[in-house]
Order: C-alpha cells, then sequence, then structure tokens
C-alpha cells in the first residue's frame, strides 16, 4: 500500500472513530430519557383502568366499587381505557422529562459530591427540580387525559366526544386557545414535584437502604425499594393531585363564571367545605393506582438499564 493510501485509510479510521464517539455521546445524553419514557409507558399500559376509576371517585361518582360496577355495565371493558392514547403521551412527555431530568441532576451531584452518595435533601432537590422540567413539558397531555377521563361524566348536552388525544389537544386549541393547553399547570407542576419528591428521593435512600445496610439481593432490594417510593410518591402528591383536577374538569356556569378563580381559591374553598381530609379523598385507590405505577415505572427502569449493560449499549 502507498503512503496516499494508507494516509487515506488512517484518515478515514479516525473519521469513523469520531463518528462513533460523536454517536455514543448524544446517546448516553439521550438514553436517561429514553429509558424514563419508555418505562413509564409500559407501567401506563398496566395501570389505565385503576387511574380512570379514581379519577371519577374524585369528580364525585361514587365507590370504587359503585363506578367499577357502572363502567361495565354502561361501556364495557373499553370503559377502562378511555384516555389511553393521552395516558401514553403524557408518559412519552412528561415521564420522559423527569426520569431524564433526575438521572442528569443526579449525576451532576454525585460529580460535585466526589462520587460519594447523596444524602437525602440533595437527592430531593433533584427530585423536585426534576418534577418541575417534566410536568412543564407534559402539561397539555395531562389535561388532555383529564378531560378524556372526565367527559363520560359530563351531560350529554356537554360532553365533547374526543377522538383521542391528539383529537382533545386541537379541540382545547380550537376552543380555548393554545394557552388553554397549561390551564392547571400550576398545581399540575406543584404535584409533579411533590411526586417526584416523593418518588425518587426515597427510592436512591431505601436501594441505599436495603442493599447496603440490610444486605438484600438485587430482587429484593428493588421491589422494597419500589414500594416505599410508592407510598411516599401517593402521600406527597395526592393533595395537589386533588386541586389538579377540580381545576382542570371546572365548567362555567349558566352565567360564564367558573366554580374557583385558580387552585388557591380551591384549596381554601375544599378547606372551608370539607376540612383537610378532603384532599384526600379516593386516597386507598389513589394509592393502589400510583404506587404500583410508580413501582413498575422504576422496575421497568432497571430492567431496561439491566439489559442495556448486559448488551454493552
Amino acid at each position: 500500500m502507498g503512503e496516499e493510501e494508507k494516509g487515506k485509510s488512517a484518515s478515514n479510521s479516525s473519521s469513523n472513530s469520531n463518528s462513533n464517539s460523536n454517536s455514543s455521546g448524544v446517546w448516553r445524553t439521550i438514553k436517561p430519557f429514553v429509558n424514563g419514557g419508555a418505562s413509564g409507558m409500559l407501567a401506563t399500559c398496566v395501570i389505565q383502568p385503576i387511574d380512570m376509576v379514581k379519577v371519577r371517585i374524585q369528580l364525585g361518582q361514587g365507590s370504587a366499587l359503585s363506578i367499577t360496577k357502572n363502567m361495565l355495565r354502561d361501556d364495557g371493558i373499553r370503559a377502562f381505557y378511555k384516555g389511553l392514547s393521552a395516558g401514553l403521551l403524557r408518559q412519552a412527555t412528561y415521564t420522559t422529562a423527569r426520569l431524564g431530568s433526575f438521572k442528569i441532576l443526579t449525576n451532576k451531584a454525585l460529580e460535585a459530591n466526589e462520587g460519594k452518595p447523596l444524602p437525602l435533601y440533595q437527592k430531593a432537590l433533584c427530585g423536585l427540580s426534576a418534577g418541575a422540567i417534566g410536568a412543564s413539558v407534559g402539561s397539555p397531555a395531562d389535561l388532555a387525559l383529564i378531560r378524556m377521563q372526565a367527559d363520560a361524566t359530563l351531560p350529554e348536552a356537554q360532553r365533547r366526544h374526543y377522538k383521542n388525544a391528539f383529537h382533545a389537544l386541537y379541540r382545547i386549541i380550537a376552543d380555548e386557545g393554545v394557552l388553554a393547553l397549561w390551564k392547571g399547570a400550576a398545581p399540575t407542576v406543584v404535584r409533579a414535584m411533590a411526586l417526584n419528591m416523593g418518588m425518587l428521593a426515597s427510592y436512591d435512600q431505601s436501594v441505599e437502604f436495603f442493599r447496603d445496610s440490610l444486605g438484600y439481593g438485587e430482587v429484593a432490594t428493588v421491589l422494597g425499594a419500589s414500594t416505599v417510593s410508592g407510598f411516599f410518591a401517593s402521600a406527597c402528591s395526592l393533595p395537589f393531585d386533588y386541586v389538579k383536577t377540580q381545576i382542570q374538569k371546572m365548567q362555567p356556569d349558566a352565567e360564564g363564571k367558573y366554580p374557583y378563580k385558580g387552585s388557591l381559591d380551591c384549596t381554601i374553598k375544599t378547606l372551608k367545605s370539607g376540612g383537610p381530609f378532603k384532599f384526600y379523598t379516593g386516597f386507598p385507590v389513589y394509592c393502589v393506582r400510583i404506587a404500583p405505577h410508580a413501582m413498575m415505572t422504576l422496575i421497568f427502569l432497571h430492567q431496561i438499564q439491566k439489559l442495556e449493560s448486559t448488551i454493552g449499549v
């Protein structure tokens, strides 16, 4: 081989190496977001029926048992999957952003902490920040999900008959304007911050406790930590979820006035009418819905990361 051919070969090799390096760098950057979104979407497919019942309890449709019976009687099994497209869209935006952001933030914090385990308050701050980022991105899809789930509970004349998540988003923009996509965004962001803080900070802390202090194996550690995470995610976020749902589903009266001026007004009126425990309306069902979703999201995330490690991705 001549000197010219050797030079070209070396140049091509260097170019391929740089290309692979750039591709690897891009993948490392987006991987936490891809993994987070995928795990959230898989969990949503399993939890959607429970979420439907939870929303209808918060809308005052009755107990979990009576709601389930009525839904089966009126529409069959498909009633439990109304809004699934919006739920998946929400996970593709909200969970992708929050879990990806949490991983990026905790990695940065670990670097600043010279690789030492983060204290709980730093994990909580990372969870709060990631929750705010995720909720800001996912608020439109969350609104579409609430509207689709609540639509069947409205009088026939007021129903919007959404076909899917994108139709719901289109109708909201056409009827109420683009900014309406972020209606209830403030309580959504606050709820997400509380949920993320409870879910992700407690999970990381519990993993360290079960693995390092109790000496549990991988399976027991993941199951135990995800269970603790699910409970704290539910307990921290339900009051904010209640206010968010009331704001997002409200309809104007005959005079065009809404029942609440905003989330603060809703909170004050709820406290006056039902006391603090009113915010925990439907807690058992909410816990059954949030805890398994948090658990399965984290379990799916762990399995995806384990698979990637095995195949060297």
